[in-house]
């Protein structure tokens, strides 16, 4: 990095963090408090030898701050990089740093509850193994899950036998709507989904202070067995109690908030309460960068407002699913009402500002958090941010459209890319005006302008090379983990090729999905136009082992499942007995519907052909589409 380019990002590191209190250090003695042990080495392997998670990749966070990263961002890195085993209260320990969330356990009196058995078996499993290291060999009694996303669920495998769970002996508790959210959230979209996280999450960077240093929530993504078992225990209501191993919690259900399934749950005999993902050390996402569908703010607000009427007055410390806890009654109210704020005041004057006007871009623009939300490090946009979530209300309410005609009908971007590079005087001339624009520091101007000449020219040398430049130096400027991981895996790809990561859905939560939702997810992989040339065409599946029977019908390019009968008793082209679990090892990928009719699992009645035509109509996507190129 030259020394006007080290200039630069200064500009931008004390444009965004020249409120903060750098002398506090109570961030540092909770994250260190109850420490116990760290797993030595910190790496954890699959059963093959493959690394599933390094820890120790970090140990460069413990050095100052460099040039190349945002001293807020290294700051929460250093923080959230701390691994091993720590008590929160006698009782109650976590293990962190072994993933991008924590697992905790509650010990019973036979046993230990687990909560949030992490990413992946691998990891789970050894930080049970360190737990009981220390805390003596306990069997696990039973299991929770706050929510339903994968880093909560995904490791269960790790810290218990399915076969336990299905006798009874380990109860699994979850909030309502936890199954159905958790196996269908990245089904539909999953490729895209699974594109995208691998920019957020930096998946392919080096580990190191120009690359990956975290991502705000964690430091990344374990990349192990994941895994899922079902809940046997619903939450359905707020102020239910339930008792495992002795161990008495009464939950607070809180829908839509961090996820569409997700929970609260109090401690009352230890006084400690946990708020899932609700309530982190960093602003959290209300459109996440990988993707998703819109959180409510409001209702994420209202719902702290909750749990601080509920909990305060009888918790003294709060923890979460990520980061470190909170001690003292006072401190853990003042936590969760500051949070509480950030939601409610993202949420509120975004409103205001739409009202007034503005677009989605523009109240990114104008909104800043008031003194003591901005000054707060729990607040900071190491994860979301204000910016992306000022846009994301916008989406919630008002959508893709601005209301400015001029943005109603435009050209999809590789053909306004073209218009825009020979408006402005060919890709040469513009990558020269970029370039003088680079030197004055106008960044993000430069990576407008050299997008559209990327698009209307994908392999234009000095455009990739001077994009990948700016990307580089806007990520090493990003206080935002994910903001950062993106800008620098941009400049990657420019540099070394196509970095994707796909990621298969794990046979767990495909066996979890329903029926429907599995022809649900054909249906969005259907070539409408060539399906609407093949014309109507109707299957039906009958499911031995579950006695389900559904029709697929295939009309005017759109397929439409039904449970049970062709309407008007119309007759199917083809009918398809097997088992769900047959269906469910085809999905996975350990066989194929050709292999199983030959070996007699699925047996077919009527038109073989008609299958074979449906099966040559679902498109398979492609994990590796282009992201900063056309």
């Amino acid at each position: 990095m030259t020394s006007s380019e080290t200039t630069m990002t200064s500009r931008r590191h004390d444009s965004t963090g020249g409120g903060l209190a750098w002398d506090d250090d109570r961030d540092f003695a909770d994250a260190d408090r109850g420490f116990i042990a760290r797993l030595e080495p910190g790496v954890v392997r699959a059963a093959d030898g493959r690394v599933v998670w390094d820890a120790d990749a970090y140990g460069f966070l413990d050095g100052e701050c460099p040039p190349t990263a945002h001293p807020s961002l290294w700051r929460q890195s250093g923080l959230v990089a701390r691994q091993g085993l720590y008590e929160v209260v006698p009782g109650i320990y976590q293990v962190r740093g072994l993933d991008l969330s924590n697992v905790t356990f509650v010990e019973g009196e036979r046993g230990v509850v687990v909560n949030d058995p992490l990413i992946s078996t691998e990891v789970a499993a050894a930080a049970l193994a360190l737990y009981r290291e220390h805390r003596g060999d306990r069997p696990v009694t039973g299991v929770i899950y706050t929510h339903s996303h994968v880093d909560h669920f995904g490791g269960v495998r790790g810290v218990v036998d399915p076969a336990e769970v299905t006798t009874g002996r380990v109860p699994v508790i979850a909030p309502a709507g936890f199954l159905e959210h958790a196996a269908s959230e990245n089904v539909f979209t999953g490729t895209a989904m699974a594109r995208r996280s691998g920019y957020m999450y930096g998946a392919a960077l080096p580990k190191g202070p120009a690359g990956q240093i975290g991502c705000g929530l964690g430091q990344t993504t374990s990349t192990g067995t994941v895994g899922l078992i079902a809940p046997t225990v619903d939450i359905s209501r707020t102020g239910q109690v339930e008792t495992v191993d002795g161990v008495r919690m009464v939950f607070q259900l809180t829908p839509g908030t961090e996820a569409p399934a997700e929970m609260n749950f109090h401690f009352p005999d230890l006084r400690v309460l946990c708020v899932a993902e609700n309530a982190c050390h960093t602003l959290h996402n209300v459109l996440t960068l990988r993707g998703a569908l819109v959180r409510d703010p409001s209702a994420w607000a209202r719902y702290l407002t909750e749990t601080v009427r509920l909990f305060a007055d009888d918790t003294d410390v709060v923890f979460a699913s990520h980061h470190w806890p909170t001690w003292g009654q006072e401190r853990a109210i003042r936590f969760l009402e500051e949070q509480r704020d950030a939601y409610a005041y993202l949420h509120d004057q975004s409103v205001r500002l739409i009202n007034a006007g503005y677009t989605g871009t523009e109240i990114a623009e104008e909104l800043s958090f008031p003194p003591a939300l901005d000054s707060a490090w729990h607040a900071r946009g190491y994860y979301g941010t204000l910016s992306h979530n000022a846009k994301a209300v916008y989406q919630r309410y008002m959508g893709w459209f601005d209301g400015n005609p001029a943005h109603l009908w435009q050209h999809p971007p590789t053909e306004a890319a073209v218009r825009y590079v020979e408006f402005m005087g060919g890709a040469d001339a513009v990558v020269a005006k970029a370039r003088a624009s680079y030197e004055a520091g106008d960044l993000r101007w430069v990576a407008e302008v050299l997008s559209h000449v990327l698009f209307a020219e994908p392999g234009h040398p000095e455009a990739r090379t001077l994009q990948g430049d700016t990307f580089e130096r806007l990520g090493h400027g990003s206080e935002s983990g994910p903001w950062r991981n993106f800008y620098l895996m941009g400049a990657a790809e420019l540099r070394d090729g196509i970095l994707g990561t796909p990621t298969p859905t794990a046979p767990d939560v495909l066996a979890a999905l329903t029926a429907e939702q599995i022809f649900q997810s054909m249906a969005v992989r259907v070539d409408g136009p060539r399906a609407a040339e093949a014309g109507r065409l109707l299957l039906r599946w009958e499911f031995t082992d579950t006695g389900e029977v559904w029709t697929l019908l295939l009309s005017n390019g759109a397929l439409t499942p039904m449970r049970g009968d062709a309407p008007r008793g119309e007759r199917p082209a083809v009918v398809l007995r097997l088992a769900r679990t047959t269906l469910n090892t085809v999905l996975g990928g350990a066989t194929t519907f050709a292999d199983e009719i030959m070996g007699g699992a699925v047996t077919l009645d009527g038109d073989a052909d008609a299958l074979i035509t449906f099966g040559s109509l679902l498109e398979s996507p492609d994990p590796d589409f282009a992201l900063v190129t056309s």
